[in-house]
């Protein structure tokens, strides 16, 4: 990277998905001294890219770009290319001239969750666990006032997944409040509390619900300073390795008193939203019958006819500054329509 005359006009460009790991010598002046971040589209962005990959194929006139890039929050350039080619092989599948909105809406729902496995064979026992489950999913992120709508509940498997209950933001986000962690760790143990409630006994299906409860919890503890025993800290100092074939791996800087407490704010966080997950679903289980009902009967539930299920259903009002507090953080990238994943969902 030395030597080269200045005259000859070379430009040197370099492209890393990790600028955590890079030398610090590569960075000094006159080297790679200009860092451009290309992050995430966002909704203007998504529809630029989705009108690029959508020339030349044969979209019906029922078909918004604008509808479809307000729902793909936090795609890729990739990510939203593959779902324009998911929607006109469906398309051609299916034996249409055409791509409508029936597609693009089923590609989304293959990018985010892999494609259907209906020839996966299910009881009907599981298969009405697997509502429950989702059904109470749904309700809890319907009643809490900072939870993500719910775009769509299904029964059917997909990719790893027996269910799924799909939460979308309703616009980019880049900063999350204290209030919106605590909602969704309520959210997603929602799915296992219904099972406590209605079958009396628990399954393996909120595995992954667990680990990412698990997960935030940890985060809030130890990286968003949201504790109010611990208080605005960062505790634990990450550690990287990955030319010796390690990853990135957290180093406790305190004490075991320290390392107590962390486990004890964690354990009050997820007791707190597992009693509030199963105080909703006690309080409304006439509506997760209903959910779960139609769940076994249509497999799947959209949108608008689960807010017609729950019509007269009240948000929860805002919490106190005491719990739930709203504190600002910085997200790792935008919101991204995700699914609640797991072995259910």
């Amino acid at each position: 990277m030395d030597g080269f005359d200045a005259r000859t006009g070379v430009i040197l460009m370099a492209a890393t998905n990790r600028p955590d790991i890079l030398d610090p010598a590569l960075l000094r002046p006159g080297r790679f001294d200009r860092q451009v971040v290309i992050d995430r589209p966002d909704l203007e962005g998504r529809k630029g890219i989705l009108s690029v990959h959508a020339r030349g194929k044969p979209l019906d006139a029922s078909v918004d770009l604008e509808v479809i890039a307000r729902r793909t929050p936090g795609f890729t350039g990739a990510d939203l290319a593959n779902v324009i080619n998911e929607g006109a092989l469906l398309t051609a599948r299916r034996g249409k001239q055409a791509v409508t909105m029936l597609e693009l809406e089923e590609a989304i729902d293959r990018v985010v969750a892999g494609p259907e496995r209906r020839t996966r064979l299910i009881s009907e026992r599981e298969k009405k666990i697997i509502a429950y489950h989702e059904a109470g999913h749904a309700l809890v992120a319907y009643v809490l006032p900072n939870a993500d709508p719910v775009h769509k509940i299904s029964v059917i498997p997909r990719g790893r997944a027996l269910g799924y209950t799909l939460t979308l933001p309703t616009e980019d986000k880049f900063l999350i409040t204290r209030r919106e962690l605590v909602d969704e760790l309520a959210m997603l143990l929602g799915g296992r509390v219904a099972e406590e409630i209605h079958f009396g006994d628990i399954t393996t299906g909120a595995q992954n619900d667990l680990d990412r409860a698990t997960k935030i919890a940890r985060q809030m503890v130890t990286e968003y300073g949201m504790s109010d025993r611990l208080g605005p800290l960062t505790l634990g100092q990450k550690q990287d390795q990955v030319f010796l074939g390690r990853d990135f791996a957290s180093h406790p800087d305190y004490s075991d008193q320290v390392a107590f407490e962390i486990d004890s704010e964690i354990r009050i966080l997820i007791d707190e939203a597992h009693d509030e997950a199963l105080e909703i679903l006690t309080e409304h289980h006439p509506k997760l019958d209903v959910i779960a009902d139609r769940l076994i009967e249509k497999e799947t539930i959209e949108k608008d006819e689960l807010v017609s299920l729950l019509d007269g259903l009240v948000k929860r009002p805002q919490r106190s500054n005491g719990q739930g507090a709203g504190v600002a953080v910085a997200r790792r990238s935008s919101g991204q329509a995700r699914p609640k994943k797991g072995p259910i969902s």
